[in-house]
């Protein structure tokens, strides 16, 4: 049983360096590091979309990071930074982009479509409320369904 054990163990020691990763390198500057967290924390990572560029590992991320770095270095201040990167990728970079005409739908296009949407329930309920009321039958329709009725009373 011992050689199984030890079996188990070397096999997952010897697994172990798979999972390790390329470390990162310390930062030069502490300053620097913490205005690139900051304002890359505002920003969209262009290739997962859904996370923001200081949590994304993407190479492209990593490259936007190195040019954001770069910019802080040479004296830029965050606003010229990031009217750098909106000016090369657009307002879709931003988490929050501005409000102006070409970002309307962006911004109020959810409560219109939310609007629009309470608007056909409303109007799909009173109609279906107005015809709620069960058809009448005429005296032929009656005595069928009473013979039909009366049939299945019959039945065991």
């Amino acid at each position: 049983m011992q050689k199984y054990w030890f079996a188990f163990f070397l096999a997952l020691q010897s697994a172990a360096p798979s999972y390790a990763a390329e470390a990162t390198p310390l930062a030069e500057d502490p300053v620097v590091e913490q205005r690139l967290i900051a304002i890359s924390e505002e920003m969209r990572c262009l290739v997962c979309q859904n996370e923001s560029l200081a949590g994304s590992r993407s190479d492209l991320a990593m490259d936007l990071r190195r040019e954001i770095r770069t910019l802080i270095k040479a004296g830029k201040t965050d606003a010229e930074v990031m009217d750098f990167m909106v000016s090369r990728y657009g307002d879709f970079v931003r988490y929050r982009p501005p409000v102006k005409p070409i970002t309307w739908m962006l911004w109020f296009g959810p409560f219109l479509l939310l609007i629009g949407a309470l608007v056909g329930l409303v109007r799909m309920v009173r109609r279906n409320q107005g015809s709620a009321t069960a058809p009448t039958l005429d005296t032929a329709q009656r005595e069928k369904a009473q013979a039909i009725l009366q049939d299945t009373e019959l039945l065991p």
